[in-house]
């Protein structure tokens, strides 16, 4: 009833993935495969499927004895955590759903996880799926906050739907001169790089968020019917760049840079735009923007929700043990630490 897929089994992975009606980008092996090279963990594709039902789930799975706070504290092989991939996941579960249904699967899945060694599982639920709320009596779910989403279907509906200010900002970056393309070359994700390093400093993000060309690399020949770079040229040079992922009639904001010289002429602005009409052009129905850091209506929110004052699609997370046992016992080694705070909301804990 419950079958593990590794992602050397590509082939298989996806065909089981494209099975499901409402799939998306972040269940593909293609795209996990990226923050596999990242070093997030080993994914792991569940599929569970009985006589009502068939769900899956993709996790990252990682060796807790190679995190720095249990460096020769816990023997290799033995804990492991797991969360979902870098953006968005949790269940996805197609048939006639009931309790009884959903209750088998949680079995199923709660011994399979143990028998692997998986402590707990965080997860990042999808926004436009909004998949949270089937599976609320199975995992603690938290709604953190508000998230953008574009409905594509008219280009009227597109304009429509930018706030005033948002359209002037268009108006201007177009009579600016501000221009905007898109595609593969593979020029273009070396001049992405240095642009999006740039402003991860300027936003003072964690060493995470600094990708390797291996990732982009992963994304160029791994995602090569899923992926797009678009960008602003102005003057022949450069000026804003993101990387826009797309499958099953969905699009994603994935990574994005800018050069602050030209902030002034707001070309991510016209950039997301035309990114939009182009989904509607080709047939895609939404176009998902994110939320704030940290699901916080900052500034960040706020520029997004300038493409959609009416969006009302939000981001939950998810928890769930699976050995409460060894999770106690991770907890107590980073008791051990002068300073570690039990009362930590941070999940898992033995992470903090």
């Amino acid at each position: 009833m419950l079958s593990v897929v590794p992602i050397n089994e590509t082939e298989k992975w996806d065909e089981i993935v494209k099975g499901f009606e409402f799939h998306d980008i972040y269940y593909l092996s293609g795209y996990v495969r990226a923050f596999q090279i990242n070093g997030d963990g080993e994914p792991i594709l569940f599929f569970y499927e009985d006589n009502t039902i068939k769900a899956i789930n993709v996790l990252m799975v990682k060796d807790i004895s190679k995190e720095k706070n249990f460096l020769d504290k816990v023997p290799k092989n033995t804990y492991y955590s797991s969360s979902t991939p870098y953006g968005y996941g949790g269940f996805l579960i197609q048939g006639k759903v009931t309790n009884d249904s959903l209750m088998n699967l949680d079995r199923e899945y709660n011994l399979e996880c143990k028998k692997m060694g998986i402590v707990s599982e965080f997860v990042r639920f999808h926004p436009v799926l909004n998949n949270s709320e089937m599976v609320t009596p199975i995992y603690e779910v938290t709604n953190l906050g508000r998230t953008i989403t574009l409905e594509l279907n008219s280009h009227n509906e597109i304009w429509n739907c930018l706030t005033s200010q948002n359209r002037n900002k268009i108006r201007k970056a177009k009579k600016a001169g501000v221009d905007i393309f898109w595609g593969r070359k593979t020029d273009l994700f070396e001049k992405f790089r240095p642009l999006y390093n740039g402003t991860m400093d300027r936003d003072g993000a964690i060493e995470y968020y600094y990708f390797k060309n291996d990732f982009y690399s992963s994304i160029l020949s791994d995602l090569k019917y899923n992926s797009l770079m678009f960008y602003a040229q102005y003057k022949e040079e450069i000026i804003a760049m993101s990387v826009i992922l797309f499958v099953n009639q969905q699009m994603h904001y994935h990574l994005s840079a800018s050069d602050k010289e030209y902030q002034h002429l707001a070309p991510t602005n016209l950039l997301l735009y035309e990114a939009a009409s182009w989904g509607c052009e080709n047939g895609y129905k939404t176009l998902h923007l994110g939320g704030g850091v940290g699901s916080n209506e900052d500034s960040l929110y706020t520029f997004k929700k300038g493409f959609n004052r009416n969006s009302n699609t939000y981001f939950s997370i998810g928890k769930k043990i699976f050995d409460e046992d060894k999770y106690q016992d991770l907890v107590n080694i980073r008791k051990q630490e002068s300073g570690f705070d039990e009362r930590n909301s941070f999940f898992p804990l033995y992470l903090a």
